[in-house]
């Protein structure tokens, strides 16, 4: 085998990792809500401090890959990523796995911007590129198959710490493979880091995330939820003006002035609010209306993933008709139809049908995953690839982060609304922390203290209006969808052909 094709197949085990974790802690959070017994926002927190760390430090490590040395910073990611692993195995309350989350992120960000940019440093001619974000997609696509099912298995089997748990012998493994076969890189007219750009994004990013859960407690119209918003839009307009004074700013905002580049991202980042996300979504909604176990919830995702799997090879033979613009317009419409048709059998409680949304959903998943980065990528010079996996990873996991908190917050508005009618017309009082726990899928725990007779009638309540709430996000997640598509399709000019971009 080429040294190429091994350091491809690594750095692709290393990016799979980290979607893996992403993915495979969705199934077990009903089991982490009542082992911890967490309210559904720190159950939204477990995703979401990950992802925040994740998404709000991924800049600043594509700066560092290309400065420091892309195999050196993937390597202290891996050391970071099981210390954080093995903390959050131990965790004994949602604080301590929330923290251990946060950092796990930090140790995943440093991960997956130094692997794709040893991926993009690597791989150059049209051929290469297409061929190798085709199996970088596919090693995505496989995660996310298993994860669901390996996350439920091991939360049924041996408990939901033993996710954490197992990372470690697969990170060492990983540290070994990529301390022998993979080559350093590194920019070498890099002159320095951008830690007032890092401090300013990150904190902008949080405050914004830290408004969108908090809403579901405080209010959209609260002064709470108003500062944090207001604050982030802030300290984000700042870092964008900062950005343009640094002398090594982590982010070259010239390239948004190209709108076939300023399309791609746009693209990327409807992939994430519409698709990606569900999921996190999916897993509780399987778990709470059918009351299926992790184990089943982790085999009833399987249609979602295997579509995607199987799509995402399509990929490579549809991009020299449609180009990458068509790609993405066709992925963002067939989300669109997925998500719809999942939102119309939600409430038919019938498997069957929503089983069909997923796989119509994970097919356009699949047609968006490699093509997203790769048309991205293509935009970004061959010494800045660090630059390039950092803004289309940061992209990526902003939009699930915004996505996670501002869908879940829609979730557990409507779950709330439609529960307080139907308890009101059976005659049931429900209170804001019950409807957190029916969200979080820890029912059980929110009806344990009323009476044997009225605990049925109570939970039957929940499940429909959780289904009542997890439709809302449906059709909002396809709504979405579609406006990204058109988006994207009238976005770039005529004379800004993809020369550069392929776009």
């Amino acid at each position: 085998m080429k040294r190429t094709d091994k350091t491809l197949y690594i750095c692709s085990a290393v990016c799979a990792l980290i979607m893996l974790d992403t993915n495979v802690v969705a199934v077990s959070l009903p089991a982490i809500a009542r082992s911890l017994d967490a309210s559904f926002v720190d159950v939204e927190w477990v995703v979401s401090a990950y992802m925040l760390a994740f998404a709000s430090f991924l800049l600043p490590a594509g700066s560092i890959a290309d400065r420091l040395g892309r195999r050196r910073v993937m390597l202290c990611g891996l050391a970071v990523f099981a210390l954080a692993s093995l903390l959050c195995g131990a965790a004994w309350t949602p604080f301590v796995l929330n923290l251990a989350r946060a950092v796990k992120g930090l140790g995943a960000a440093l991960l997956l911007t130094s692997a794709l940019a040893v991926i993009g440093h690597t791989f150059q001619g049209d051929a290469e590129r297409t061929r190798a974000w085709s199996i970088w997609g596919a090693a995505m696509g496989v995660a996310m198959t298993v994860a669901p099912l390996l996350g439920g298995l091991i939360t049924s089997g041996i408990g939901w710490r033993w996710i954490f748990y197992l990372n470690l012998p697969v990170v060492l493994l990983l540290m070994w493979l990529v301390a022998r076969h993979v080559a350093e890189s590194r920019n070498p007219a890099s002159t320095g880091l951008d830690p007032l750009g890092a401090v300013l994004f990150s904190s902008g990013l949080f405050c914004m995330i830290w408004g969108l859960i908090g809403s579901g407690v405080t209010g959209w119209s609260s002064l709470a939820t108003v500062a944090r918003f207001a604050t982030g839009l802030v300290l984000l307009a700042i870092f964008v003006l900062a950005e343009q004074r640094v002398r090594a700013p982590m982010i070259d905002l010239a390239l948004f002035r190209r709108r076939a580049f300023a399309g791609a991202v746009l693209g990327m980042f409807g992939y994430a609010v519409s698709a990606q996300v569900m999921m996190t979504f999916l897993p509780l909604y399987l778990q709470n209306a059918f009351d299926y176990s992790a184990v089943l919830a982790g085999c009833a995702m399987l249609p979602f993933a295997v579509a995607m799997v199987l799509f995402s090879r399509m990929a490579p033979l549809l991009g020299p008709w449609l180009m990458d613009r068509g790609m993405l317009v066709a992925g963002l419409s067939t989300v669109a139809a997925g998500n719809a048709a999942s939102a119309l059998a939600a409430a038919s409680l019938s498997y069957g049908w929503v089983a069909l949304g997923m796989v119509v959903t994970g097919a356009g998943a699949g047609l968006l995953n490699g093509t997203t980065q790769k048309a991205i990528l293509a935009c970004i010079p061959r010494e800045r690839s660090g630059m390039g996996s950092g803004i289309s990873t940061t992209t990526r996991f902003t939009g699930i982060v915004l996505a996670v908190g501002g869908l879940g917050a829609v979730l557990a508005w409507r779950t709330g609304a439609s529960f307080e009618r139907l308890a009101w017309l059976h005659g049931l009082r429900a209170s804001p922390e019950m409807v957190g726990r029916i969200v979080a899928g820890n029912a059980a725990e929110a009806f344990s203290q009323l009476p044997t007779p009225l605990r049925s009638l109570a939970q039957e309540t929940a499940r429909q209006a959780f289904v009542d709430g997890f439709a809302a996000v449906l059709w909002l997640a396809a709504a979405l969808a579609v406006l990204v598509a058109v988006l994207v399709f009238f976005w770039p000019g005529r004379r800004e052909k993809a020369r550069l971009c392929h776009f």
